[in-house]
């Protein structure tokens, strides 16, 4: 067969208390490790590149120019409105740093869902479906993007019939109440699929959200790097790989390897 022939595959405590217990979770996503001593410390917020440098020019600008990353692919006003009040209340704003809708990690979510990740284009998903074993991951036959519309409708179905007001109208508390509903299962019910398994996917989206490079759409000016002093893309270690003392880096996302001559 030639190659013309061929067919072409397509291809609420704190967040110091969420940090602790994401710390594993983080490692894989995008530290591979390297934040294992950080976890658990005091962590203040490192101060922006002085303006003579590359970073402290893009941070610079950041305010002044639109982000065309920060818009939504897949959801709809209200999905993205109940996004963002769900993720800002697993990874919320405090004294450490911006919260998941400072850092975009809506948009984040949203690119993913409207990718092939999101429609499982490298998943097998014909049938038979039976109920997974804890060790087979997820099973069900609904595609992943099918299954997050589903939990944000019934998310904000709950909150109406509990609170008579949409999700992301909620009191903070409330919200709280609504995703521990989903967390535990409790009188929640998601047409066959258990709400543990919503929940689970929505707070692993915020995590990856917050942490990821930019180039996803979360992870806004670097800033969920910068709270967990993670140096991001550097291209060597070279300068500080004698130095006996931790070494924190302005850090460095894909996009600062770019040549913009």
């Amino acid at each position: 067969m030639s190659e013309n022939q061929q067919t072409k595959q397509p291809r609420d405590e704190s967040r110091r208390k969420f940090l602790k217990l994401s710390g594993v979770a983080l490692g894989g996503i995008v530290a591979g490790g390297v934040v294992g001593g950080i976890v658990g410390n005091s962590m203040a917020k490192n101060k922006q590149a002085a303006p003579g440098t590359p970073q402290g020019q893009g941070q610079a600008q950041t305010g002044n120019t639109k982000d065309y990353n920060q818009a939504p692919m897949f959801f709809n006003q209200e999905q993205l409105r109940i996004a963002e009040a769900a993720t800002e209340r697993i990874f919320p704003k405090d004294e450490l740093g911006p919260g998941a809708k400072e850092l975009g990690v809506a948009y984040y979510i949203d690119h993913q869902l409207a990718g092939q990740w999101g429609m499982n284009a490298r998943d097998y998903m014909m049938g038979p479906f039976y109920k997974a074993e804890a060790t087979q991951g997820y099973q069900a036959s609904y595609k992943r993007h099918e299954l997050f519309v589903m939990g944000l409708t019934v998310m904000n179905d709950h909150s109406r019939q509990k609170y008579q007001k949409g999700f992301a109208d909620l009191a903070e508390n409330e919200q709280d109440e609504v995703l521990k509903a989903f967390e535990s299962g409790k009188d929640v019910q998601l047409n066959g699929v258990p709400s543990q398994t919503f929940f689970e996917m929505l707070r692993s989206l915020t995590i990856e959200g917050a942490y990821a490079d930019p180039l996803y759409g979360g992870n806004k000016n670097m800033a969920g790097w910068r709270m967990r002093k993670y140096p991001g893309d550097q291209m060597s270690y070279t300068a500080i790989i004698d130095k006996k003392e931790f070494a924190v880096m302005e850090p460095l996302s894909l996009h600062d390897h770019t040549n913009h001559s």
